[in-house]
């Protein structure tokens, strides 16, 4: 259960690493949530369209 979290433990170190290859949500700004939250409930509504029909 522990591995939920530990991907915040270094978000202090990763600020002086430009070239971080990794992407994060912290990194994301609130709009890009936003996007992200809406595609994933597009794709849950198609999972579950695509089941009923």
């Amino acid at each position: 259960m522990a591995h939920a979290h530990d991907h915040g433990h270094s978000h202090a170190a990763s600020q002086a690493v430009s070239d971080d290859p990794g992407w994060s949500l912290l990194r994301l700004s609130a709009w890009n949530r936003v996007g992200l939250a809406a595609v994933v409930v597009v794709l849950l509504w198609a999972a579950t369209l695509a089941v009923i029909a």
